[in-house]
């Protein structure tokens, strides 16, 4: 009986001994995972620290153009006008943007009774590295506002746009 016992008694420790060291390895395991996750949503949202350049919008002939300070964000936005307007080019200065992390708002000043505003996010293209075409993009939506000089009343026209960088000439 005391055979018995004893043996019971050694099992028991093993099986003791053992739980909080599984325990230890599914809590190392965890925090490991953890950490590896944190790291990679830390090195997409810092993989572009800026991301002052040149996007294309709407069309691959108007331009989006970003100077990023900081997280305070500038530039803005040529479009090409049709044959039957009376500029070539209409230039929409950014009067309000801002970046923090991997988010973007940005707003434009009225011309001709019009506007645009952007909210969305910095993620990585199809460019392998920095300077190539679409090495970022800029994924969101995009609101275009008509004030109606009559009633005074705005139209937002809203749309789910990606603007691609348009990269360097070289």
């Amino acid at each position: 009986m005391a055979l018995f016992h004893r043996k019971t008694w050694h099992q028991n420790r093993e099986l003791a001994l053992s739980i909080p060291l599984k325990a230890v390895w599914v809590v190392v395991a965890v925090a490991a995972l953890s950490v590896a996750v944190s790291l990679k949503a830390q090195s997409a949202a810092g993989q572009f620290s800026d991301i002052t350049g040149d996007y294309e919008f709407l069309h691959p002939y108007n331009t989006l153009a970003i100077l990023q300070e900081d997280q305070m964000v500038k530039g803005y936005i040529d479009v090409l006008q049709g044959e039957s307007e009376s500029d070539a080019v209409l230039s929409y200065p950014i009067t309000i943007g801002e970046r923090k992390g991997d988010h973007l708002e940005f707003r434009t000043r009225t011309i001709h009774a019009m506007y645009y505003r952007f909210s969305g996010t910095i993620q990585t293209g199809k460019g392998k590295k920095k300077g190539d075409p679409d090495y970022i993009e800029l994924v969101g939506e995009l609101q275009t506002i008509h004030n109606d000089s009559v009633t005074h009343q705005n139209k937002v026209d809203r749309q789910q746009v990606v603007f691609k960088s348009k990269g360097r000439n070289r």
